[in-house]
C-alpha cells in the first residue's frame, strides 16, 4: 500500500534526488534516476559561485536548475496531498477499496503540503529573481561593449 503522506514528505524532503518516484514507481523509474542530474548540476552551479564568485556565466544558467527541479519537486507534494483519497487509491492502490487509510489526509499530509507550498514559492522566487538579475547584468555589459 502506498502512504499518500508518505508520497507527500518523500516529493518535498527527497523530491529532488527522485526518492518518491523510487517508492511510488519502483526503482526502474527512469525519471527517478533522471532527477538528481539537474539537482547535481545546480549544486555544481552553487560551487562555482562559492568558488569564483557571482559573475560566473556558467553558475548563472547551473543555480536556476536546481531551484526550479526544488520547485517542481515541492509543487509535486503539493499536488499528491491535495489529491482525494478515492483517486490515489485508484492510481497508486489499485487493489484496496476507494476509501482505505493509506489514501487518506493526515494532519502530517497538511503540513508537507504547507511546507512545501512555503519552501517551494519561495525558492521558486528566488530562482526567477535569481535568473533575470543576471540576464539583465549580462544584457547591460554586452551593450557596454557594443556602445564603446
Amino acid at each position: 500500500m502506498k502512504n499518500k503522506t508518505l508520497a507527500s514528505w518523500l516529493a518535498f524532503i527527497g523530491g529532488p534526488l527522485g526518492l518518491h518516484r523510487f517508492y511510488l514507481h519502483g526503482v526502474g523509474d527512469w525519471l527517478g534516476w533522471l532527477l538528481p542530474i539537474p539537482t547535481a548540476l545546480g549544486l555544481f552551479g552553487v560551487e562555482r559561485i562559492q568558488q569564483l564568485g557571482v559573475d560566473d556565466q556558467i553558475s548563472w544558467l547551473l543555480v536556476p536548475l536546481l531551484g526550479l527541479v526544488i520547485s517542481a519537486c515541492a509543487l509535486t507534494a503539493i499536488v499528491y496531498g491535495l489529491m482525494p483519497a478515492e483517486k490515489w487509491n485508484a492510481r497508486f492502490n489499485p487493489g484496496a477499496a476507494p476509501d482505505d487509510p493509506a489514501g487518506r489526509t493526515y494532519w502530517l499530509t497538511v503540513f508537507a503540503v504547507a511546507g512545501s507550498l512555503l519552501i517551494g514559492a519561495g525558492v521558486l522566487m528566488a530562482t526567477i529573481a535569481f535568473g533575470f538579475e543576471h540576464f539583465w547584468q549580462y544584457q547591460l555589459e554586452e551593450a557596454r561593449k557594443i556602445s564603446q
